[in-house]
C-alpha cells in the first residue's frame, strides 16, 4: 500500500493560513476510475483512495505509516515568506504622511 504525507496548501481565494497546519496521509489509488455510461459519474471500487488521515506533526504521520506497514512518501511544503510591511494597514491613514493619499 502506498501513501503520501503532505501539508495542504492555503486556499487560493484568501490570504489566510487556516487548515494548513495539519499533516495529511492520503492513500494512492490502486485502480483507475471508470466513467458510468448512464450518469457520467466517475467511480472506483478502491475505497482506500477516499481515506485522508489528519495528524498534528509529520513525525506522528510517519510513525503511523511505519506501524501499519504503509509505504509513505513525504512531500515537504513550500513555505512562502511573510509579507510584513513596516507600517501595516494603518499606515494608509496616518496623519504624518508626506505625500497625498493615492488610492
Amino acid at each position: 500500500m502506498r501513501a503520501r504525507i503532505y501539508q495542504p496548501a492555503r486556499n487560493a481565494m484568501s490570504s489566510g493560513l487556516g487548515k494548513t497546519k495539519v499533516w495529511l496521509l492520503e492513500y494512492a489509488a490502486d485502480e483507475s476510475r471508470e466513467v458510468d455510461p448512464l450518469m457520467g459519474w466517475t467511480s472506483s471500487s478502491d475505497t482506500q483512495s477516499q481515506v485522508r488521515l489528519k495528524f498534528d506533526t509529520k513525525a506522528a504521520a510517519l510513525s503511523y505509516a511505519r506501524a501499519h506497514g504503509i509505504e509513505a512518501v513525504v512531500q515537504e511544503p513550500h513555505k512562502r515568506k511573510p509579507n510584513i510591511r513596516p507600517g501595516g494597514y494603518g499606515e494608509n491613514f496616518a496623519t504624518k504622511r508626506r505625500g497625498p493619499w493615492t488610492h
